[in-house]
């Protein structure tokens, strides 16, 4: 099985804005993987970061929808993913909004990585429950995944009132939706109502991510078998993609050997997606070692 590749669009390197969180060094990234190989771009999500958060390993980030739009408008065909999006943040029909303004203006070139969420502080701030995540994580995924068919969509909740909402224009085809995290409502969610799972190499902060641990080949080789397994006892025969960020297990400190042998086993495993987050003191090292990956394990 060939592996895709989507290389990640700086936006949390907030210590240099101008080198890393600018329209110029998007625009410039994005232009760079699409012309090395990458399959994609993609950013993360986090709206209202704590203080605590930040000072102990957190990270900043653009609005997804805003920085994608700028790699859309720079690029012809790479594909722009958000890995994730926390859906339960929004009001489902403005997160519709977003989504379906996104694969119109980029030409159906979306695809809309989705998770439940795991910063509690972030939630409070927004005035979100937090242990309602994952069923607001649903309805959205219902309101998005009706309003694309170009139906009205009627919805009455103890948040909102919705009648007849109808989204126009309509994409060339509906986004596909991959569902983030490793633990088994995640799987489950992505096997029963999505297109892709991604799971994500927790090395190191499993229990600030609040999810199941995957941080070796051996247990997500074990997740992927669980999911498959899911998937044949629900009936599914549709392909499952599965988008890995492999995180350490990819470093610029292990061998071209070593990578190349780990690429291939999370190919045999059924991986068909990953992640790759190029390290740089500047933006022109963060290219230079963006091209090196692509030429070793890309374009090879």
């Amino acid at each position: 099985m060939t592996l895709s590749y989507s290389l990640e669009l700086p936006t949390h390197r907030v210590e240099s804005p101008d080198e890393f969180v600018s329209a110029a060094a998007i625009t410039e990234i994005a232009r760079h993987a699409e012309s090395c190989g990458y399959s994609a771009v993609h950013v993360t999500d986090h709206p209202a970061p704590d203080a605590k958060w930040l000072d102990h390993g957190g990270h900043h980030a653009l609005d997804p929808f805003v920085a994608l739009s700028f790699a859309a408008a720079a690029t012809t065909d790479v594909k722009l993913l958000t890995n994730v999006y926390i859906a339960a943040y929004r009001n489902p029909f403005l997160s519709a909004k977003s989504v379906q303004s996104l694969a119109v203006l980029s030409g159906g070139r979306l695809v809309l990585g989705v998770a439940a969420g795991y910063l509690k502080p972030e939630f409070r701030a927004l005035g979100i429950d937090f242990d309602r995540r994952g069923d607001l994580l649903d309805e959205s995924l219902d309101v998005l995944q009706q309003l694309l068919t170009g139906d009205d969509v009627a919805l009455q909740t103890d948040r909102f009132s919705a009648r007849g909402v109808r989204l126009r224009p309509l994409p060339p085809q509906a986004p596909p939706i991959w569902v983030g995290g490793n633990s088994k409502p995640a799987v489950r969610r992505a096997v029963s109502r999505g297109d892709g799972w991604a799971p994500f190499n927790t090395f190191g902060y499993a229990a600030a991510s609040r999810t199941a641990e995957i941080s070796n080949l051996d247990e997500l080789e074990a997740a992927i078998a669980w999911a498959k397994g899911y998937a044949r006892d629900i009936g599914r025969t549709k392909p499952l993609d599965i988008c890995f960020s492999a995180g350490n297990l990819l470093d610029d400190s292990r061998s071209p050997d070593e990578r190349h042998a780990t690429l291939e086993r999370l190919a045999a495993a059924g991986v068909t997606w990953v992640t790759i987050v190029p390290g740089g003191e500047d933006r022109a090292e963060l290219l230079d070692r963006a091209a090196s990956f692509a030429k070793e394990f890309i374009r090879t």
